[in-house]
């Protein structure tokens, strides 16, 4: 495929020409021209990737294929993946699962989030407000705080490897319950594990309180959309909610994303309420807030984040809130484990028919869809994933457009600094959202059609 050929012109006084962004997942570009009256004439958010067609590689699949595969989809985001796939699986053939599986699966999702956060957060964020190129020199200048973020990430990655077999794309995970179950001596290591890391997950928080000043203090005004539970910090199921649009099932979710094609992407944009939406981090603080970990509300109350925020600069933040409450909640799911006891279990028999199945779990960078028609062989028919930093292209464009304005009188420089801290604020996965594209013009249908061969 050939690469979009960013054209700028010559009229121009100032030229922003990112190409790539850097730290961040893919390859996507910022293109700015300012004119000599300081009036933005382009501001464009670009993603230059061929599209990976995900639902097209499930045509055909078993029902016990599928989630090995979507997996495969991401390498930060391969548990989600995993959990999205197996509840679609499991609403299609109407398979129940035990308190112990459920349990192990919210801890399963928590390990992947606290890898990711951390990741981005401590390695991806913080040398643009140390004013560092990357996380290299910090190695000197900030030792004792680099370990900090070093070690929570290894943690993180062990946790992840003690429920899921590894670190990446998991084994263990299978429809209607796990193939393998943790020891409690290794449940009971990691219990001691996050407990002992909860001062340094607290050290994290106050270096990016002290930091907060250096960033952008923008604000543009969206819609948040994200799960929603009435009894838990919806991560793992809910109903989709919003805070413009009434709640809705999962089912309904093709209602919200509303995706769609521009010219400048090979990932499609989305859109509800207005022009735009955000998931992620801060779009679940603004929801479901009051639902967070005690420690985690200090936390927030420390970084001085308040619901609803209308700052995506924020993001980051939210994020190091949410690995506060992930750490503190696994801790509470391990105690359960370990008090109920641990038991190998029985699978249930899968009962194969022709159905239909819907899956959404809250995964680092927002709420991931998968939706899957099968057979009466248990094999798939059509497939529909809609990818979480997909649904927030749009908004990433909408957030440029009100930026660049503001940063019509700084150099260049600083005018690529802020708007690639904007988009690195998203922790985009952008090579994931990378789609198919419509070249018919016709409307969508449930599903993207596919003919099985």
């Amino acid at each position: 495929m050939k690469e979009f050929e960013t054209i700028l012109s010559p009229s121009a006084v100032k030229k922003i020409n990112v190409h790539h962004v850097s730290r961040v997942e893919g390859h996507g570009n910022i293109v700015v021209e300012i004119d000599a009256d300081g009036v933005v004439k382009t501001c464009r958010w670009e993603v230059p990737e061929a599209p990976r067609f995900f639902e097209a590689m499930l045509l055909g699949r078993s029902y016990l294929d599928v989630h090995q595969i979507v997996s495969r989809i991401c390498g930060i985001c391969s548990i989600g993946h995993q959990l999205s796939s197996l509840q679609a699986t499991e609403d299609a053939f109407g398979i129940r699962l035990s308190e112990q599986t459920l349990t192990l699966r919210k801890l399963a999702l928590h390990a992947e989030n606290l890898q990711s956060h951390i990741l981005h957060a401590g390695y991806l964020v913080l040398p643009d407000l140390l004013g560092v190129p990357s996380v290299i020199p910090l190695a000197g200048t900030h030792t004792k705080e680099l370990l900090c973020v070093v070690g929570l990430h290894r943690l993180a990655n062990e946790f992840s490897r003690t429920i899921c077999g590894r670190t990446t794309h998991p084994q263990r995970l299978i429809p209607g319950g796990m193939g393998k179950i943790p020891t409690a001596d290794d449940l009971k290591k990691l219990k001691k594990s996050l407990e002992d890391s909860l001062p340094s997950f607290m050290a994290l928080a106050e270096l990016f309180a002290a930091l907060k000043h250096k960033i952008p203090s923008f604000q543009r005004e969206t819609e948040y959309i994200g799960l929603v539970s009435p009894t838990e910090y919806a991560l793992y199921w809910g109903q989709i909610g919003s805070t413009q649009d009434k709640q809705r099932p999962t089912c309904f979710y093709k209602d919200l994303t509303r995706e769609y094609c521009v010219p400048q992407s090979t990932a499609k944009f989305a859109k509800n309420v207005g022009e735009s939406y955000l998931v992620g981090a801060l779009a679940r603080f603004n929801l479901n807030s009051e639902l967070l970990s005690p420690k985690a509300k200090k936390v927030a109350a420390l970084l001085d984040l308040k619901p609803v925020c209308t700052n995506p600069f924020y993001n980051t933040l939210a994020q190091v809130v949410e690995a506060v409450h992930s750490t503190e909640d696994s801790i509470k799911l391990l105690d359960n484990l370990l008090t109920r006891g641990l038991k190998l279990e029985t699978v249930e028999a899968v009962k194969l028919r022709a159905c239909k199945g819907y899956g959404a779990v809250e995964v680092p960078r927002g709420t991931l869809f998968h939706a899957y028609e099968y057979d009466d062989t248990g094999r798939i028919l059509r497939a529909d994933c809609v990818i979480p930093t997909n649904q927030n292209h749009a908004n990433i464009q909408k957030d440029l457009e009100a930026l660049a304005p503001t940063l019509a009188h700084l150099s260049e420089q600083e005018i690529e600094l802020q708007t690639s801290m904007l988009v690195r604020a998203y922790d985009p996965c952008i090579s994931c959202s990378t789609h198919v594209i419509d070249l018919t013009g016709q409307p969508a249908e449930p599903f993207v059609r596919f003919v099985r061969v």
